[in-house]
């Protein structure tokens, strides 16, 4: 080895392969530890939720007072946008740690899944709100299909409101896109949408959509808000749940 050359080939040649080596390891734990520590962030768990303006004046409805709106808007639904939000960072926090609990993953899974669908429901009770409660003749004739005619299904999407007074849950008018039919769904809480089911018409049935105005007359609640209903949402979410009906069907 007296080659001074070949000395130096030999050196340098055994630095690249222990650089080589390295680098090989580094990213090997790089990857290792990327696939718990999760240090880039999820879209699906990002909390970039924000309050939905209401798309009508509550100084106008019919029966149900602005202070009632606004109360129900800002405390219950915008308290439901803050929460989920926060949900969303723990889920985030506690994917990226490798030593959480499956179990306290799931609760907080659940709480993701109540307060995701009580955002939704609040966004689509207060969209088919600020109408003059009237029905145009395509719209009764297409629910009048599904019932025999259009005050059967009235009468059943009060009874159930009514049977949900003085507890909680949501009365539901959907479109299956999984049978093709428009029903009506009883839905107890934030938690459990029918299946296959865009929701057409939600009225909110916990006590603060109502008790500010009416304390424990639900019943009378129901008559203020079928006064208020913005049918012009009921029939474009109709029109773009049967559009994904067809979408759905085998050619």
């Amino acid at each position: 080895m007296n080659n001074p050359s070949r000395r130096l080939f030999l050196q340098t040649a055994s630095v690249a392969v222990a650089g080589v080596v390295a680098a090989g390891a580094t990213n090997a734990a790089d990857k290792a530890e990327g696939s718990t520590s999760m240090s880039t962030p999820i879209p699906a768990l990002a909390p970039i939720h924000q309050p939905k303006p209401l798309s009508f004046d509550p100084a106008k409805l019919n029966g149900i007072s602005e202070k009632l709106i606004r109360s129900h808007w800002e405390n219950n639904y915008g308290g439901s946008v803050k929460t989920l939000n926060a949900v969303k960072q723990k889920l985030g926090q506690a994917l990226a740690d490798k030593d959480s609990a499956p179990f306290a993953y799931d609760d907080l899974k659940r709480e993701h899944l109540m307060r995701t669908g009580s955002v939704v429901f609040h966004e689509l009770y207060f969209d088919n709100l600020g109408g003059d409660g009237k029905a145009d003749a395509d719209m009764r004739k297409a629910i009048g299909a599904s019932f025999g005619d259009f005050n059967t299904w009235e009468t059943e999407f009060r009874k159930i409101g009514t049977g949900l007074g003085g507890g909680s849950g949501w009365v539901v008018l959907g479109f299956n896109v999984h049978t093709g039919q428009i029903e009506n769904y009883w839905l107890w809480d934030h938690l459990h949408g029918p299946a296959s089911t865009l929701p057409l018409l939600v009225m909110d049935m916990y006590e603060h959509s109502y008790q500010m105005d009416y304390g424990a007359a639900a019943a009378k609640y129901i008559d203020a808000f079928f006064q208020n209903i913005r049918w012009e949402a009921v029939n474009e979410r109709l029109v773009r749940a049967q559009s994904f009906m067809t979408i759905q069907k085998p050619s």
